[in-house]
């Protein structure tokens, strides 16, 4: 299956960073997710992550790398219109997936998703990438991502943050520099990205981004899958830090081509 962007859209991905992409996923590619998360939220793969403490409200839980062993996630990161899509935001004459991440807020969920942005976190670099960020529920304002645009092109790269208390994972490190504090964030134009069932978000792995939690706001259930693809600049690389996911080069050597069975071609020209 082929989908062909409006060159506008893509237009507006290389300039902000981030586009919504209206009516993409299909009613099944839907159902076939929900079951995915339930799948994986009964077993959750080794570098699952519950960020909300024992006791509080609500559950803010992640996982990623699991779509070699969860079918769902397999057969719409791999195939159908979503991989054809990121190919043509990234401008590239092949889309690779990366991984797929699972993101699940539950009802009076307290936790928020903090100010970053994805790059520094992965064992990858290069600017042709994408995230095609799915929703399972409709995602009003109030729980809605929230970006700044063009911020992919700061030419900064900001020391990640734990999600767990916002904790920054080094001091200091070569290249990378801290980022601005939250109040400061807030005050930048920021863009919030409500979307409905079938709709998808892009961004690209240097956009900053945050998200609420759902405390409050009367959501019963937030879901998404994301899935992340890099495109013909994509090189291994290392990090000062644990990278998340904590994947291993496995004869991968800082500057090779991700030419591995963990990331395979997925759309071509």
């Amino acid at each position: 299956m082929t989908q062909s962007l409006n060159p506008s859209v893509v237009e507006t991905y290389q300039r902000d960073g981030v586009v919504v992409l209206k009516d993409l996923v299909s009613a099944d590619t839907i159902a076939a997710l929900a079951t995915g998360v339930e799948k994986n939220l009964a077993a959750p793969g080794p570098w699952a992550n519950e960020y909300t403490p024992t006791g509080a409200s609500g559950r803010f839980f992640d996982d990623y790398v699991n779509w070699q062993r969860i079918e769902e996630f397999a057969r719409a990161g791999t195939t159908g219109p979503i991989p054809q899509v990121a190919r043509q935001l990234m401008g590239s004459k092949v889309a690779r997936l990366f991984h797929e991440h699972v993101l699940v807020k539950e009802a009076e969920t307290r936790e928020v998703t903090p100010w970053h942005h994805d790059d520094p976190y992965y064992g990858i670099d290069g600017m042709d990438n994408v995230s095609i960020w799915i929703p399972l529920d409709p995602i009003p304002d109030s729980v809605a991502l929230r970006f700044i645009p063009g911020s992919h092109r700061w030419n900064a790269r900001y020391i990640p943050r734990r999600f767990a208390d916002q904790s920054a994972y080094v001091e200091a490190a070569h290249d990378f520099v801290h980022l601005p504090p939250p109040d400061e964030l807030e005050t930048q134009a920021s863009l919030s990205t409500p979307v409905e069932i079938g709709d998808a978000v892009a961004f690209h792995y240097r956009t900053l981004h945050a998200a609420p939690g759902t405390a409050g706001t009367g959501i019963t259930r937030r879901r998404a899958v994301s899935f992340r693809y890099v495109g013909d600049d994509a090189r291994f690389a290392t990090r000062p830090w644990k990278t998340s996911p904590p994947l291993e080069g496995k004869g991968l050597r800082p500057g090779d081509e991700l030419d591995d069975p963990r990331f395979p071609v997925v759309a071509r020209v």
